[in-house]
């Protein structure tokens, strides 16, 4: 409040000062909006009444003239406060199964699994998605909404509410049950709901890709992937990485490989592409596509990997991870392939090849151990119905020591199998997934193998060329029933070695003007890793079709929902 006392013990000593102008400081609210426009009217004062003006405006302007007035809020009904719902995994989890809760009086929401109606009493199985049990409410004539169960309205894929007490089960599939004491129909299902008790192919269910959650199967691959993605972030946040959303629209093409979608505006959008003839699109004088007229004023394609631009903040931040979208235009119709499919891709300062290998296997020893140990209901239900003895195999991953072993070594291995291989082998290959299958499970009896030093010619221009001139520090690490899992390398941190590999690749370097400034200021070593995010979730789950490992899969020809 200084200058308030200022301003009114210079107002009071003012002989020129008027009365009026007296009151209207002493006036709050008009204070507030009058005394800026004294300063900015004061030409005509005397200079001690510009001097007062200054000193008035100074200090409406900093808050301190006067004092705000309570404002009386609107009455009006306070915002609730956020509540974790009560999930039947809540319930039923832990290792009394819902035995401690007995006699509470609980809500469940969820959907309709199952109905059995009895003569005494109605059994309904109601799933909530929070995990693989279901939670059997039984309902008696006597309680609150029966007449719904009477009149049909609960059925196979309803939406419900149920209100009622935990009790002991009389089953001997769970160990408590819901006696239910209110049940209402939030959502009817149609007679026409596909998903029924019976077993369906899981090619049916694709054609069904916004109702296959609602299985088991595709229950448990969701929340197992959830439980991927979440121990992928833990597990570099707790090694000191810096995550990075890399751009998912590029001008660069990270494999050289040229397979990618191409993102324009010179073809009209929406429902006018249907109809838009070829000769709208603007061309040169030479006939070719005008990219100049295009959104980015140049061509640009949805991105193949986050690698590159990784690379730019690890020689900022020392360690990076990128995880997101990357795309293939790819025509493989393969089990194997996806058009859309995301990606972990780490990215190391000051590390080499033996650096990136150690990162990859603790990573992958990591999320493997944190779903054995937090998904056990659906690693369970995965060792029962997808594959037998999963749970071995992952337990495997993680007490088992990697094997390591040169391009050259596992050529050499292949070779001298008694075996007829689909695709020969010779060095210089680039090896098939049945190569890669036939080392891990028959070689050396389903541990993961990680091979290393590729030849340079079927590898990417960005990989370190080692001093034999042949190969590169590259390094994939192949894993039982998927093959390759994990592809890294350290990357060529000189400047004269990788201007060469692109002008061999016959590369615009005018294209990675920005990514060989990197080894102009402050190059060091560096090195990382891609991992298919699809091909780690058919790995843990047994899944053998990677469309069946993503919500919604996008592959050549489809992209339903």
């Amino acid at each position: 409040m200084a200058a308030a006392g200022t301003a009114l013990r210079f107002l009071k000593s003012f002989s020129g000062a008027s009365p009026p102008l007296f009151s209207l400081f002493n006036n709050p609210r008009l204070t507030r909006s009058v005394a800026p426009l004294l300063f900015f009217s004061s030409a005509g004062f005397s200079p001690q009444q510009r001097a007062f003006c200054s000193v008035v405006s100074g200090a409406v302007a900093s808050g301190e003239a006067t004092k705000p007035e309570p404002v009386e809020l609107e009455k009006g009904v306070r915002i609730r406060e956020f509540r974790k719902k009560l999930k039947i995994a809540d319930i039923k989890g832990g290792p009394d199964q819902g035995l401690n809760r007995l006699g509470e009086n609980l809500v469940v929401r969820g959907w309709v699994r199952t109905l059995r109606v009895q003569s005494s009493v109605t059994f309904i199985e109601v799933n909530d998605g929070s995990c693989l049990s279901n939670m059997q409410c039984v309902i008696s004539s006597d309680a609150e909404g029966y007449d719904q169960v009477e009149s049909g309205l609960i059925s196979t894929g309803a939406a419900v509410w149920v209100q009622g007490t935990i009790v002991a089960s009389q089953g001997s599939k769970q160990k408590v049950e819901l006696n239910v004491d209110k049940l209402v129909t939030v959502g009817t299902s149609d007679p026409s709901f596909p998903i029924q008790k019976k077993r369906v192919s899981r090619e049916f269910l694709r054609t069904k890709a916004h109702l296959r959650p609602r299985t088991n199967t595709f229950g448990a691959v969701s929340r197992v992937r959830n439980a991927l993605a979440y121990a992928t972030h833990k597990f570099f946040q707790e090694n000191g990485f810096v995550w990075l959303s890399s751009p998912i629209i590029t001008a660069s093409d990270c494999e050289g490989a040229g397979e990618q979608f191409c993102v324009t505006t010179l073809v009209p959008t929406s429902r006018e592409a249907t109809d838009s003839p070829v000769n709208a699109i603007p061309r040169t004088k030479d006939g070719l596509i005008d990219w100049s007229q295009d959104f980015f004023g140049k061509p640009a394609f949805l991105t193949v990997s986050g690698q590159l631009n990784a690379e730019t903040y690890a020689t900022a931040l020392t360690d990076v991870y990128t995880f997101g979208p990357t795309f293939r235009a790819e025509n493989s119709n393969t089990s194997r392939h996806l058009a859309e499919f995301w990606m972990i891709e780490p990215e190391l300062a000051f590390a080499d090849l033996e650096d990136d290998m150690a990162c990859a296997t603790a990573y992958l020893q990591y999320v493997v151990e944190y779903i054995l140990e937090n998904c056990k209901e659906d690693m369970d239900f995965f060792n029962t119905w997808i594959e037998k003895g999963i749970i071995a195999r992952l337990s495997d991953v993680v007490e088992k020591r990697f094997v390591q072993l040169s391009y050259t070594d596992a050529v050499e291995i292949l070779l001298k199998a008694k075996k007829t291989f689909e695709f020969p082998v010779t060095w210089g290959c680039d090896l098939q997934s049945e190569h890669e299958r036939y080392i891990t499970e028959e070689v050396f009896s389903g541990c993961p193998v990680i091979i290393r030093d590729y030849p340079k010619d079927i590898k990417a221009f960005y990989m370190r060329q080692n001093d034999d001139g042949k190969t590169v520090a590259a390094m994939d690490m192949l894993v039982p029933r998927v093959g390759e899992l994990i592809g890294g390398s350290q990357r060529e941190e000189r400047l004269e070695y990788l201007e060469q590999r692109l002008d061999d690749l016959k590369l615009n370097k005018e294209s990675y003007w920005w990514y060989l400034d990197l080894r102009r200021y402050g190059s060091v070593p560096h090195a990382g890793f891609g991992l298919g995010f699809e091909r780690l979730v058919q790995f843990a789950t047994g899944i053998d079709n990677i469309r069946d490992a993503i919500p919604f899969p996008r592959a050549p020809g489809s992209a339903e929902f």
